[in-house]
């Protein structure tokens, strides 16, 4: 990977789309090269689809909860809870953790009837001891793609020590 590569997905993520003719616009590299590149960054697998950011708050989504869950430990009882904490209805993120939180677990939800039958859901996995979770106020930062907080300088320096 090199500085054309980095300043592509950059690109992507800055416009929000995969069009090679917007990103050699963007980039003022040229067209076939960008689409060479993207089918290069697509086999190697950095670029996994083609992106469409959703306002979840426009699809009545606007309750964001954000749970902290304690498991019961037994031997890889984190494939076993992670795995069934993402089956529930809701929950988009499952974060497997060091410390004293086991699992943090993040919802978009519409209504509190819909986070009364989340809280629901985590009660009845077996291996749940307890649960505690906040709502979300007010979002302060929601970057939907880590690559835009990044300079292009450090994401060439990473990319060259994978090397």
């Amino acid at each position: 990977m090199d500085e054309r590569d980095i300043r592509i997905l950059q690109a992507i993520a800055q416009l929000g789309t995969g069009s090679p003719d917007e990103i050699a616009d963007h980039t003022e590299i040229p067209k076939s090269t960008v689409h060479y590149r993207l089918t290069k960054l697509n086999d190697a697998g950095v670029v996994t689809n083609d992106l469409f950011d959703i306002d979840l708050e426009k699809l009545g989504l606007d309750i964001t909860v954000v749970t902290e869950v304690i498991a019961e430990y037994d031997d890889q009882y984190h494939k076993q809870v992670g795995k069934k904490l993402g089956e529930i209805e809701g929950v988009n993120q499952v974060y497997f953790t060091m410390g004293d939180t086991d699992f943090i677990v993040i919802s978009h939800l519409s209504n509190r009837e819909m986070v009364h039958r989340l809280i629901s859901d985590y009660e009845r996995i077996d291996e749940v001891k307890r649960t505690s979770s906040r709502f979300v106020i007010e979002t302060m930062k929601n970057e939907p793609n880590p690559l835009n907080d990044f300079e292009s300088e450090t994401l060439l320096e990473e990319a060259r020590e994978m090397e």
